[in-house]
């Protein structure tokens, strides 16, 4: 047997262990003749598409391991080993030392080339953590051992230093890893000074911070510093070096942990530096330069001047709480700094919280009698900003202050956010094929409907084109030999999915008799399991599983009747009722049950009489339903009433002991369906059941009852509480939601004051752009927001800050009005009653209230302010109610 074939023979056995043995055995001869034919051999399986990359990956470390052996020159080596197909491996430990133990013979300066090479080709760390903790950095194992074995000084490579840290960590976090094995470590002189500076380095560092704590890589560099075993001043002045490279929190995080376990001397910490870091540095080095500037303050190591920028830079901060610290530290401050001092609460002046502007006036008439002139003209200059009685205490000892003429705030305009015009129909095979390829999850039900739309109406026409075109999709998507379990126990949510089930129906027009296996198969799976998805969700599905079923069984029908006209997701009733009429020209045929009940829901609530005359022409049982439908005006508005209730919950959901049940308050939502109406349809307008899952794609759900938004109101608001945490917790929904038509009430308030209390901005914005397009449509229900807003906040089920935030952002949106008649029904409830502590937040709540009367110039009187404006103290909640009072008085 040739060397070739013995050694694609142990390739595609995929056994490295048995293929290196091998190789060592193959002189000069036998190495050329692997290496001319191995990257021909790669590229011929690679070509197979998907199936032929998988059966590459599988087999990555053996094709790695012949390359090694065989190709010639260094860089001919390193070129292999660093393939995108070849790069990762599931062991690359024992990958590099297969590979190691096969390269032994090669010359000392071939071995010194490729291991620069390697180094040199690393790429930085992507992907997770726990990717990289599993993992590493891909090829640095076998850079390092060669590094290693060769004695070379490693090349200055970021991803070859963050690889070492990696590893580190990872044995540290194994419990492998010691303060002696890390001084014991051959690669420690050369990469500790470089992982203060190289990209990836903090990643790996914070993770050791986060997990390891006190056993890990930065611990153990603390306690080899005070053991004099690493230089100490490598790690002061890298963590300086790393501070003075800036970055976001997560990468500054872990140098700072490092600096305080070092704890360095007053002489050591680099207070110029420091302070000049201080305006715009994270948070996280802000509050250790606060630390250690104190330090040296009170040591008398810091002078007059830094002393002054660090106050002042303190004080332009936007955070309330480095503004506090600078008050703070100006309060124990010496007479002799009143000139340096006075610019810092010149600054707050400025502030929107009255406590803080009351501090730096107090301080600023301490300190006046010892400041300059010039200093003092600063504070007066300042001092125009602020309210009458604090203008009055500047003035008695800086001289004169003239109130500055109050800014003249426009309103902004109220704009409306568009949806998105409908993508163009396809219509060829070809484009449809290329739409199916192109589509990922999260793409927005518009694309998957044209997708649909397309699928049905292309395949009525000539199946076999379609199919023809769909092929290399299939080939690529669905594994061969097919395997229905694959996708039964492999991959979660495989039947219930838009995106899944709508790979289902393309398969069932390529390869039918797998689509049958499949759908048999999951028939049998789901078969007694309940279904936790919303009824709203589950009429998305049905429609995908009855096209789906229609094409396995060979069948098709000309047009889909659902299939929308608007981006509201509505349907034109001519353009329905002519798809019915091409419909009944077809010999006995009846649409698709889930797809006509999903059209007659997309009707428009205003239909043209004449469409309606139109429909009585039609002659299927269908076509009667829809001109029955047309003449009694649609589906009628159920009722919907929504509250708040106390329910026994399990502690987690897979205990049902009574002993393991908590009490929660919830949003409870009851939805009466009207009389008379299909039963699937009738679905649809009953109550949500609550329950401990959450509603799956809501983003498809507007368009699923676009002339009903109260109602998909009432079946998103379950999902909407359980997500209000998360960065997907559905604002982009209620945005698309309020574009639709039909009655808002107490549930689409609800749900929107969920929104606008989510904890991520991007989906409170979304909320607040729903919000913004109902008021300048004229529809916003502010007093039933109002109520909800305040029976939430009451409930704990949303926090009170950040529905300030979002009503902040709809004012300076331009939604001034109805966030002013929104409060006046929200801050009732909210205010304290004689005796009662007032509610955390409560007085950004009135700033932005003062803010809306102010811009609406309504007036109005709300109970229970004049109680709280009367209260004593300077708090920030007694300021704006004062503030408030005085607005709405005028």
């Amino acid at each position: 047997m040739s060397p070739w074939t013995e050694v694609t023979a142990r390739i595609d056995a995929g056994d490295a262990g048995k293929l290196a043995p091998f190789l060592v055995t193959l002189d000069e001869h036998g190495r050329r003749a692997v290496a001319d034919r191995l990257p021909g051999y790669l590229s011929e399986r690679l070509a197979k598409g998907w199936e032929g990359q998988r059966w590459v990956q599988d087999r990555t470390d053996a094709f790695r391991i012949a390359g090694a052996a065989c190709l010639r020159g260094a860089a001919q080596v390193a070129a292999w080993l660093n393939r995108r197909d070849l790069r990762w491996v599931r062991e690359p430990e024992a990958d590099a030392a297969r590979i190691l133990a096969l390269i032994g013979d090669r010359p000392a300066a071939w071995r010194e080339d490729l291991a620069v090479r390697l180094v040199q080709r690393l790429r930085p760390p992507s992907g997770s953590a726990s990717g990289l903790m599993a993992n590493g950095v891909p090829g640095w194992d076998l850079a390092a051992g060669l590094v290693l074995e060769t004695g070379i000084e490693p090349p200055d490579n970021d991803a070859f230093t963050a690889g070492w840290l990696w590893r580190l960590v990872r044995r540290h976090w194994m419990n492998q890893g010691t303060p002696d094995a890390l001084a014991g470590d051959a690669l420690l002189g050369h990469l500790l000074p470089r992982a203060f500076r190289a990209g990836g380095a903090a990643q790996a560092l914070t993770w050791d911070v986060g997990w390891n704590d006190d056993r890990g890589v930065v611990a153990a560099l603390v306690t080899l510093a005070g053991q004099g075993r690493v230089p100490r001043q490598v790690l002061v002045s890298g963590c300086v070096e790393r501070f003075l490279a800036g970055g976001e929190a997560g990468e500054i995080a872990p140098f700072v942990t490092l600096w305080r376990g070092l704890r360095p001397e007053p002489g050591e910490i680099p207070a110029v530096e420091f302070v000049r870091l201080l305006p715009s540095a994270a948070s996280p080095f802000v509050q250790l330069a606060l630390e250690e500037l104190g330090r040296l303050d009170e040591a008398g190591l810091l002078g007059d001047e830094p002393f002054a920028e660090a106050v002042a830079a303190l004080a332009f901060r936007p955070e309330k709480k480095y503004v506090t610290a600078a008050l703070r530290w100006i309060a124990g401050a010496a007479p002799s700094r009143a000139d340096g001092v006075l610019p810092a609460l010149a600054a707050v002046f400025g502030q929107d919280t009255p406590a803080l502007r009351d501090r730096a006036v107090r301080l600023a008439v301490k300190f006046a009698p010892h400041a300059s002139r010039p200093a003092l003209d600063m504070v007066r200059t300042a001092a125009c900003r602020l309210p009458a009685d604090l203008r009055e205490k500047i003035a008695a000892v800086a001289g004169a202050v003239e109130a500055a003429e109050p800014p003249t705030v426009t309103p902004a305009t109220l704009a409306v956010n568009p949806l998105p015009a409908l993508p163009p129909l396809l219509t060829s095979s070809e484009d449809l094929a290329w739409e199916l390829e192109a589509l990922r999850w999260p793409d927005g039900p518009p694309r998957f409907e044209r997708i649909l739309a397309a699928l049905v109406e292309l395949t009525h026409r000539d199946r076999d084109a379609v199919a023809q075109a769909l092929r290399p999709w299939w080939h690529k998507r669905w594994r061969q030999p097919f395997d229905p379990t694959v996708y039964v126990y492999g991959m979660s949510g495989f039947d219930r999915s838009t995106h899944a089930l709508m790979s289902r129906c393309a398969l069932a027009v390529v390869a039918p008799a797998d689509s049958r296996k499949l759908s048999a198969l999951l028939a049998d799976y789901r078969r007694g399991r309940p279904d936790y998805d919303s009824p709203i969700q589950l009429l998305v599905q049905r429609r995908l599983r009855e096209v789906m079923e229609m094409l396995e069984a060979g069948r098709s029908v000309p047009v889909l009747l659902a299939a929308p006209t608007s981006p509201t997701g509505h349907v034109d009733a001519e353009t329905l009722i002519e798809r019915m009429e091409r419909l009944e020209r077809m010999e006995g045929a009846e649409p698709l049950q889930a797809d006509f009940h999903q059209a007659l829901l997309r009707l428009p609530r205003e239909i043209d009489p004449r469409a309606a005359v139109r429909a009585e022409g039609l002659t299927s049982r269908a076509g009667r339903t829809l001109a029955d439908w047309l003449r009694r005006g649609g589906l009628p508005d159920p009722e919907v009433t929504v509250g708040i209730e106390t329910a026994q919950r399990p502690y987690a959901h897979w205990n049902t002991s009574p002993d393991h049940y908590i009490s929660v308050r919830e949003m409870h939502v009851r939805i009466a369906p009207p009389a008379g109406v299909p039963e699937p349809v009738a679905e649809l307008c009953t109550g949500p059941a609550t329950g401990l899952y959450g509603a799956g794609e809501t983003v498809w759900w507007p368009a699923v009852m676009p002339s009903h938004r109260e109602v998909v109101a009432a079946h998103l608001l379950e999902t909407l509480t359980l997500d209000i945490d998360s960065s997907g917790g559905g604002g982009e929904v209620l945005a698309a939601l309020v574009h639709g038509d039909g009655p808002v009430g107490a549930a689409t308030a609800s749900a929107l004051a969920v929104g606008m209390g989510n904890k991520h901005p991007a989906q409170r914005s979304a909320a607040v752009d729903a919000l913004v397009t109902l008021t300048a449509r004229g529809q916003l229900p502010a007093a039933d927001l109002g109520q909800a807003v305040a029976r939430l906040v009451d409930a704990d089920l949303v926090k009170l800050n950040r529905i300030t935030a979002a009503l902040d952002e709809a004012t300076a949106a331009g939604a001034h009005t109805a966030v002013w008649r929104t409060l006046l029904m929200a801050l009732p409830p909210l205010l304290p009653r004689t005796g009662d502590k007032p509610r955390a937040g409560l007085g950004e709540l009135l700033a932005v209230a003062v803010k809306a009367a102010t811009l609406s110039g309504e007036r109005a009187g709300i109970p229970g302010l004049a109680e709280v404006a009367a209260r004593g103290g300077s708090s920030r909640l007694v300021q704006e109610a004062r503030r408030l009072q005085q607005q709405v008085s005028r």
